[in-house]
């Protein structure tokens, strides 16, 4: 399914919007950070990573999450479920010598 993701920047402070595709893992939506195989994670990954709360657009409904990225066992198995789905991700994992980032995105109360 395809996602409107909105980040914080991670220096300007100014909302980011990237649309992405995520799966569902049970009660959270997993997102690859792949940048399409380049050598550089996304900027949208490195937000994240300095600031977890987000906002997911999925159709009209508009939900706030926390992201978590995924690391090692919980990596593989997400990896796993990705290239399942879509398997160009395990080309663009060929092609770049990084570790492709894979996050969770959890539904939270933004208050």
């Amino acid at each position: 399914m395809q996602i409107d993701l909105t980040t914080t920047g991670r220096r300007s402070g100014v909302p980011r919007l990237v649309t992405l595709y995520a799966w569902e893992d049970g009660s959270e939506l997993i997102v690859v950070g792949s940048n399409g195989g380049s050598a550089r994670d996304p900027s949208w990954a490195a937000n994240l990573r300095a600031d977890p709360v987000a906002t997911v657009q999925r159709g009209r409904a508009d939900l706030a999450v926390r992201a978590r990225e995924l690391r090692d066992a919980e990596h593989e198995r997400a990896s796993t479920l990705v290239v399942e789905h879509f398997p160009l991700y395990a080309t663009y994992q060929r092609r770049t010598a990084r570790r492709i980032p894979l996050f969770a995105l959890e539904a939270i109360d933004r208050d």
